[in-house]
């Protein structure tokens, strides 16, 4: 997905939650399956893991786009670069392709935030720059004071989790969704509608998530799974679309008190 001169892959693999040997098997399989997109953190504890498995992979790096995440407690102006020097070291990297703040509070006022951002594009430590868990509100004050383009906010996003507020947003930004949790926690598949399209698709109901989150303007999709027998499939989303009716009734599903990740000290008044 072209934003802003940033090429970000529509189809990502996220690996909140994993490490070890295991996040490296994971990811060489998920690399070996077409993914070229990685998302990780610097909270997540496993950016070495990430930067050996690329290695492992034999991929060439200019083919992979890496998201990795700065931690709020290192938002601070004296801590904000050398964190990104420790992500690059463990990534075993020269740059990230887009660097993102992970939560907007707990760590540095939104001007501070987005001035590191910036610092590391212009230190040529990072190519691209957005956010996560911003708000509409937030996303447009930060956009006002960046001086280079926000190309993301990566939020939870799901069938239903109602995202028209920060979408219409997004759009006025010239911006992308970075959807993460767009399984739910399982919860989609409990879903008769989304089993009956799967099911009209001959396609899982994972496939059919992730299809109807790329298939959105301006919304990528971050596919997550510990079980390498699952990466094939949920990356065989570009040979098949859904419906206008198909792509209502899963948006229909959205219902109130759906949000999932919301840790109230990091967390915003979301939309």
């Amino acid at each position: 997905m072209p934003v802003q001169g940033a090429h970000i892959p529509a189809l990502g693999f996220g690996t909140y939650g994993m490490n070890g040997p295991h996040l490296r098997n994971v990811l060489v399989a998920a690399l070996g399956h077409g993914f070229r997109h990685i998302d990780t953190a610097q909270m997540y504890g496993n950016e070495a893991e990430v930067g050996a498995a690329i290695r492992d992979a034999g991929v060439s790096r200019s083919e992979i786009f890496i998201t990795t995440k700065v931690w709020v407690a290192n938002y601070g102006a004296a801590q904000f670069a050398p964190s990104v020097d420790q992500s690059l070291r463990k990534l075993k990297t020269d740059y990230i392709d887009l660097l993102l703040v992970h939560w907007p509070r707990g760590g540095a006022p939104i001007a501070a935030q987005i001035e590191g951002l910036n610092r590391a594009v212009e230190q040529g430590k990072a190519r691209h720059i957005g956010v996560s868990n911003y708000n509409a509100e937030m996303l447009r004050t930060a956009v006002k004071m960046s001086p280079r383009h926000l190309v993301t906010n990566q939020v939870e996003y799901h069938p239903f989790l109602d995202q028209t507020a920060l979408l219409r947003q997004i759009a006025a930004s010239d911006a992308s969704l970075m959807a993460y949790c767009g399984m739910a926690v399982g919860r989609v598949f409990g879903s008769e509608i989304l089993r009956d399209i799967a099911a009209k698709h001959e396609r899982s109901v994972a496939q059919v998530v992730l299809r109807w989150l790329i298939q959105q303007p301006r919304v990528v999709a971050l596919s997550r799974t510990e079980k390498i027998e699952r990466i094939a499939g949920n990356a065989a989303v570009f040979d098949f679309a859904l419906s206008e009716a198909e792509m209502a009734a899963i948006t229909a599903l959205r219902a109130p008190d759906s949000r999932i990740v919301d840790p109230g000290h990091l967390a915003p008044a979301w939309d």
